[in-house]
């Protein structure tokens, strides 16, 4: 692990979680036209998840998803995402919750090529999913497209 990454996880990360207040994040399903499903490889966590990341401050919810996916999968959205609902992440911290979003309309010009930090980028079919997709990632696209019952909690 480089030095930089022990440093983050050792020192940094414990006192971020701890001294931080409540904190939102966005999430996205990107859904193409053979209805596979788009996933983000990060550089600093294993596992494969649905694009997105933290609201900044001012920003609104849909302006932060669609600057999550041009920033992280170069994902323009053309149209409106829809609101599947907030769930709350303990995994994270006892503060943070995450809006999940869906989209169907949207423009990839272009794959990323794998940068700071993601990875890789991929789309998925549901039944056909990476096998290190985060139960949280499994759990919301169930949820969504196989009509399980909705949890509060991202795990």
């Amino acid at each position: 692990m480089p030095i930089g990454r022990w440093i983050l996880k050792r020192f940094l990360m414990p006192y971020w979680l701890l001294a931080r207040g409540t904190t939102l994040g966005v999430r996205a399903i990107v859904v193409d036209s053979d209805e596979r499903i788009l996933l983000v490889r990060h550089t600093y966590m294993t596992g494969w998840f649905l694009p997105g990341g933290g609201v900044d401050t001012g920003e609104t919810l849909d302006a932060a998803i669609r600057r999550e996916l041009l920033e992280e999968a170069n994902v323009t959205v053309e149209g409106e995402v829809e609101l599947i609902g907030f769930y709350h992440n303990p995994r994270t911290s006892k503060r943070d919750h995450v809006g999940l979003f869906l989209c169907r309309d949207w423009q990839q010009k272009t794959v990323p090529k794998p940068n700071m930090e993601i990875a890789e980028t991929g789309f998925f079919a549901l039944e056909d999913l990476p096998d290190e997709a985060t139960k949280g990632t499994r759990a919301r696209l169930n949820e969504v497209f196989h009509g399980q019952k909705k949890s509060i909690i991202w795990s």
